[in-house]
């Protein structure tokens, strides 16, 4: 598997916690599981991982409130939720609090390594490639892909990974129309129904970042993409 990743497990279902842990050790993971989701804070910040795996129907505190709780403190921290609900309204609010997936209960331990694995190996290769600049002057607003922030006159909008990717994207291809597909394939690997839900959430958050500026828009094309229309420089 070449490097040990590291997994944060939370899960207060005792037998699938612990059959998962063992499952993923097996597999050459350094793996933490806590059956607490209140404790998943100082657990994080005495940490490194390279990956969160959150249930969603926990006693103490719901998966939701968790990953949102999350996103705001370590947006740098990809995850994904293993749960039993499976209703798209579920689905798409996991997405809309940056989820990378979204896996369904009663879980293969396989497909879930398989996922693991690929989801990881995406996020390695979609940061900055060493030596190229990660800043975009998009209008009024600065974008920094390495750091995952968006800046407007003296305000930092900390965006989630996926957040950043998307307009990381699109800045990349100013006033080009950016299909769904390519989109899909490129930053979550997967050009399916729930996905594309996924995408109209993240541009709708974005629309939200850059509406200081008039003269910035994502366009919609109907069944085809997304236009990022504006005047974007990528510093040299």
């Amino acid at each position: 598997m070449g490097k040990k990743y590291s997994i944060l497990l939370v899960e207060d279902d005792a037998s699938l916690g612990y059959l998962l842990t063992e499952y993923l050790r097996m597999k050459d993971f350094d793996i933490i599981w806590e059956k607490e989701p209140t404790k998943v804070v100082d657990i994080i910040q005495s940490n490194r991982f390279d990956l969160a795996i959150l249930d969603v129907m926990m006693v103490q505190m719901d998966g939701f409130t968790l990953a949102a709780d999350i996103a705001k403190r370590f947006p740098d921290l990809p995850f994904i939720f293993l749960t039993a609900r499976s209703l798209k309204v579920d689905v798409l609010k996991g997405f809309s609090l940056g989820a990378l997936d979204y896996l369904k209960k009663p879980i293969d331990e396989e497909e879930l390594v398989v996922r693991i694995l690929a989801l990881l190996d995406r996020l390695k290769r979609t940061p900055d490639h060493a030596g190229e600049n990660s800043i975009f002057n998009i209008g009024m607003y600065r974008l920094n892909s390495s750091t995952q922030e968006l800046f407007f006159e003296s305000e930092v909008i900390h965006l989630t990974s996926r957040e950043s990717e998307l307009l990381k994207y699109l800045a990349s291809h100013p006033n080009e129309l950016c299909g769904h597909k390519g989109i899909l394939e490129t930053l979550w690997g997967n050009n399916d129904y729930f996905n594309r839900k996924s995408l109209n959430v993240f541009v709708t958050h974005l629309r939200k970042y850059l509406a200081h500026d008039p003269t910035l828009r994502i366009e919609n094309v109907h069944g085809r993409g997304f236009i990022l229309k504006t005047n974007v420089v990528k510093n040299k």
